[in-house]
């Protein structure tokens, strides 16, 4: 896989400007993380070279000086909400949270609940964290936020909130998911310090949209089809354009969010150090892309992805129309459309030739392999043999796994475990492989081939289960498909 991005130097630079920013405000900093810090999938995605837990060594390089407050909405704990990605709540994530930020050497002081009023559920989950020894403090909904300044700046606004003891000059402020009320943590704590005579700054850390990168960037409208569920928009950031005559791009949340951000910053210390929205970022990603076309390239495929996994949750009753039709019209800002992904009229053409449901992958070379369903495999395990095959030179028509080896899988399938499709799934197809490598040069040098498949661009004319899915995430392969039902 080409790569786009300088991930070393990304480690390097990104530190470095957050010690500056933690110098700029007297030695405390509240740092309020966006995005995922573990898992940035749709990072590595776009810019090719990004390690998916680049943001996470980066803040290593700090651990010294941080420490981490987890922050979660009593709203959500009350409604039991469930992080999509991972299948669990999110009281359950702010545990899990807590043990991935402890084994990589955080110090995790506390954990705050927002929009507090009494709920029970939160009682308990307090009362839970307690028995474990973890700190918890509570922030309570003020009538009015964001706009009514004159009550959030007060005793009776944030000064009602539990003050969060901390040590460090660095606090990371992150949740579970969007809408816990990071931001309004971190203003809090910035009006109860000010009230002991502490000064301290707020800044934000938050990947995309890429503040440096041109508005119609595919990189940033990469960003907008992920976020095309919130309704997210990128739009050039108005106040730095006043204030510097420079462009640069920041999104709708952040940019209506400002005039009042700026009234409590002149409330909290008689004026505010920033003057844009884009100003409280510290993200330094778009400074590490080394070859641009490659990031251009990735971006305009991951646009196309997010398409078709819009198109497949609206099949499946989970997305909506709107959200489809978002990504559509930006397909229009990228200059591509559906057939630009090179896998899909393959696969496509391969299935209205053959009648059944087929996969096409473009290896690294330009190379398209397709694949169809048969009785023994279906769509996506054929496509990875036939792939392997070609890049270790075996010939097509060698079968790689005998029958009788797969007939004894199915009927255990079909038999013991109730199953209603006896089609081997990919992951049943590698550990065949594995299972015969041993003694079958064929199957190792197929096997070896694996790690060529990172980065490639696979299609398949039918929605796949989660087991295929899962395996052409760790494959490193972006998989799409039409949202047709398996035959």
């Amino acid at each position: 896989m080409k790569q786009g991005f300088d991930n070393e130097k990304y480690l390097r630079i990104q530190s470095e400007h957050i010690k500056e920013r933690i110098a700029q405000f007297g030695n405390k900093l509240y740092l309020e993380l966006g995005g995922k810090l573990f898992d940035d999938h749709h990072a590595s995605r776009v810019l090719p070279g990004f390690q998916p837990d680049s943001k996470l060594r980066m803040l290593q390089q700090l651990s010294d000086k941080a420490e981490i407050v987890i922050v979660i909405s009593a709203r959500d704990i009350e409604k039991n909400k469930v992080r999509s990605d991972l299948g669990i709540t999110y009281d359950m994530d702010v545990l899990r949270l807590r043990n991935e930020f402890r084994n990589r050497g955080f110090l995790v002081s506390s954990v705050v609940v927002t929009h507090y009023n009494g709920q029970s559920s939160a009682d308990a989950f307090r009362a839970r964290l307690d028995r474990m020894g973890i700190r918890t403090y509570c922030h309570y909904t003020i009538e009015g936020y964001p706009t009514n300044v004159a009550l959030i700046d007060s005793d009776e606004g944030f000064g009602r909130n539990d003050y969060i003891e901390t040590t460090r000059p660095l606090v990371i402020v992150t949740a579970p998911g969007p809408g816990s009320g990071k931001m309004a943590v971190c203003l809090s704590q910035l009006y109860n310090e000010n009230k002991r005579g502490v000064e301290a700054g707020y800044a934000k850390f938050e990947t995309f949209p890429v503040w440096s990168l041109p508005l119609k960037h595919p990189v940033n409208i990469a960003y907008e089809a992920a976020t095309a569920d919130l309704n997210d928009v990128n739009m050039i950031d108005p106040f730095h354009l006043e204030a510097y005559g420079k462009t640069a791009i920041n999104y709708n949340r952040d940019i209506e969010i400002f005039p009042v951000l700026d009234a409590l910053f002149e409330g909290i210390y008689g004026s505010n150090p920033y003057k844009s929205p884009t100003d409280m970022g510290v993200n330094m990603v778009g400074f590490c892309i080394s070859d641009d076309q490659v990031c251009r390239e990735a971006s305009r495929q991951e646009i196309i992805r997010r398409y078709f996994t819009a198109l497949n949750r609206m099949a499946q009753g989970d997305g909506n129309e709107a959200e489809v039709n978002k990504i559509a019209l930006l397909f229009r800002q990228a200059e591509i459309n559906p057939e630009y992904r090179r896998p899909i009229p393959a696969a496509r053409a391969r299935a209205e030739r053959d009648g059944v449901p087929c996969s096409a992958i473009e290896l690294a070379d330009g190379t398209i392999i397709t694949a169809q369903t048969s009785q023994l495999l279906g769509p996506s395990a054929a496509l990875i043999l036939n792939a392997i095959k070609h890049l270790a030179g075996i010939d097509h028509a060698v079968r790689l796994i005998p029958q009788t080896l797969i007939e004894p899988i199915q009927h255990t399938k079909l038999t013991y475990l109730r199953g209603r499709n006896p089609r081997l799934h990919t992951d049943e197809v590698l550990v065949a492989l594995s299972v015969l490598s041993p003694r079958d040069e064929l199957c190792r040098r197929a096997l070896e081939q694996l790690p060529q498949l990172a980065g490639c661009q696979a299609h398949c004319t039918v929605m796949l289960g989660e087991v295929d899915h899962k395996i052409f995430q760790k494959l490193g392969v972006g998989l799409t498909c039409d949202p047709a039902r398996k035959r």
